[in-house]
C-alpha cells in the first residue's frame, strides 16, 4: 500500500517556497561544494581525462537540483517527478564503456548529502518557528530522499540497458582486448589479434584524436585523411570516450598537415616503433603528448611526443621520466658513466672543451675523443637539433645514476 504523501501547512509552504527560490539561483560556493561531491562520488581518475564526461555528470547533477527546486515554488513539498532523462543516455552509455558501473550513482548520493546540509542552512534562516521547522524538514526530507531515489532507479535501468548493448559492441570488445596488451597481460599475439583484426607485428604509430564536442564521424573522417595521405591501407581505432579516439596505424612513418586538420580536433602522436611494446609505448606516448598539451595550455592542432618529452618529463611519473632518458640517449645511457659526465660538463661549460678538461682534471684530447664516442652512441649518431633534452636527460641520468 502506497504511503500517503504529506501536505504542507500554509506556513510551512510558504518557507519551503523561499527556501526553493534560493535553491534556484545559488551562490557559487554552493555549485561548487555541491558539484565537488558528485565528482568524489564516482572513480574521476578515469573520467578526469575527458571533459566531456565530466561536464555532462556535473550538468545532469545542476538539472536535478534545478528540477526539485522549481516544482517546490510550484507545489511545496509535493512529489518531484523525475526529469526526463533521454538526453543524459550518451552519458551514461560513455560511462559504461569507460568500466564504470552503478557505482557512478554514488555521485548523486554524495550530493545529496552536501544539497541537504544546504537546505537546512536556508531553513534556519528563513523561520525560527520550530513547529514549522520541523514540519519544513520533514516534508522536504521524503521529498529529497523520494525524488533521488526515482532519479537513480531510473538511471540504474539506462545503465543496464547500455551493459547489455556494449556486451555485443564491436568498439568494447576492441577495447578490453587492447586493454589487455596495454597493460601487459599474458595474451598470446594470435589471441589479440584475432579480438583486434590488427597485427601486433610489424611497425606501429599511435595517435590519440580529441576534440571536445566534435562528433565521431568527424574524428573518423580525419581517422581516412591520415591513412590516405600516408597511403595506409587499415588501421586499429578504439572509441575512448564521447569524443576522443586511440588509433594504431601500422607504419613507421606518420606525416599530418597540421593544417589539414579540423578546428577544435587535436592529433597527439607517439614515436613509432616495431612489434607488441613499440605498440605499447607508441600509445603511451601519444596519450603523455596530448596530456602535457592540455596541462600548458596550449592549442596545437597536431603534437608529437618526440617534441614535447622533455616537457613530459617533468611529469611526476617515473615511467615517463626513464622512457625520456632511453628515448633520448639511446646506447649511451647504459654506457660507461664518464662518457656521459663528460657530455654533461661539457655542456655545463657551455660546450668549451677546454674547461671541461680543466674541470675533469685531464687532457683536452682526451674530452674530444670522449664526447665524439659520447655522441656515436646517441639515437641517430649526433646531438643535431636534439641539445637541450640531451642535456636535460643526461642531468636525470646523473641523479640516478
Amino acid at each position: 500500500m502506497e504511503t500517503e504523501w504529506p501536505v504542507p501547512s500554509p506556513a510551512a509552504a510558504a518557507v519551503i517556497v523561499q527556501g526553493a527560490e534560493l535553491v534556484l539561483d545559488p551562490p557559487a560556493e554552493w555549485i561548487d561544494d555541491f558539484n565537488s561531491a558528485a565528482l568524489r562520488g564516482v572513480r574521476l581518475d578515469e573520467i578526469a581525462g575527458d571533459r566531456t564526461l565530466v561536464d555532462a555528470l556535473v550538468g545532469t547533477n545542476m538539472a536535478n537540483l534545478a528540477q526539485w527546486a522549481q516544482h517546490n515554488v510550484a507545489a511545496p513539498g509535493a512529489r518531484v517527478p523525475i526529469r526526463v532523462i533521454d538526453d543524459g543516455a550518451a552519458m551514461v552509455r560513455e560511462m559504461v564503456r569507460r568500466g564504470l558501473d552503478s557505482g557512478l550513482l554514488d555521485a548523486f548520493r554524495t550530493a545529496q548529502s552536501v544539497a541537504w546540509r544546504r537546505w537546512m542552512e536556508v531553513c534556519f534562516a528563513l523561520t525560527d518557528d520550530p513547529g514549522v521547522l520541523r514540519e519544513v524538514l520533514d516534508v522536504t526530507s521524503q521529498s529529497i530522499g523520494t525524488f533521488l531515489d526515482d532519479t537513480v532507479e531510473a538511471l540504474a535501468e539506462q545503465i543496464a540497458v547500455a551493459r547489455a548493448q556494449l556486451a555485443g559492441d564491436t568498439h568494447a570488445e576492441r577495447r578490453a582486448a587492447v586493454a589487455l596488451v596495454l597493460e601487459g597481460a599474458p595474451i598470446d599475439d594470435a589471441r589479440a589479434e584475432a579480438q583486434l583484426h590488427y597485427r601486433l607485428a610489424g611497425p606501429h604509430t599511435a595517435v590519440v584524436l580529441s576534440g571536445a564536442g566534435i562528433p565521431m564521424k568527424r574524428l573518423e573522417a580525419v581517422c581516412d585523411a591520415i591513412m590516405a595521405a600516408n597511403r595506409v591501407d587499415r588501421r586499429l581505432t578504439v572509441l575512448a570516450g564521447a569524443d576522443r579516439l586511440w588509433v594504431w596505424f601500422p607504419t613507421d612513418v606518420l606525416d599530418v598537415d597540421e593544417r589539414a586538420v579540423p578546428d577544435g580536433v587535436r592529433v597527439a602522436i607517439g614515436r613509432s616503433g616495431s612489434g607488441r611494446e613499440a605498440f605499447r609505448r607508441s600509445h603511451f606516448q601519444a596519450l603523455a603528448a596530448d596530456q602535457t598539451v592540455v596541462r600548458l595550455g596550449a592549442e596545437r592542432a597536431v603534437v608529437r611526443y618526440a617534441d614535447l618529452a622533455l616537457l613530459g618529463a617533468l611529469s611526476e611519473d617515473r615511467t615517463v621520466v626513464d622512457d625520456f632518458v632511453q628515448q633520448t640517449l639511446g646506447d649511451l645511457a647504459a654506457a660507461d658513466s664518464e662518457l656521459r659526465e663528460c657530455l654533461r660538463t661539457w655542456f655545463a661549460e657551455q660546450c668549451n672543451s677546454t674547461a671541461t678538461a680543466e674541470r675533469l682534471f685531464t687532457h683536452r684530447n682526451t674530452v674530444v675523443r670522449r664526447l665524439a664516442k659520447a655522441e656515436e652512441l646517441l639515437p641517430g649518431g649526433a646531438l643535431g637539433g636534439n641539445a637541450i633534452a640531451v642535456a636535460a636527460a643526461l642531468e636525470v641520468r646523473r641523479w640516478q645514476d
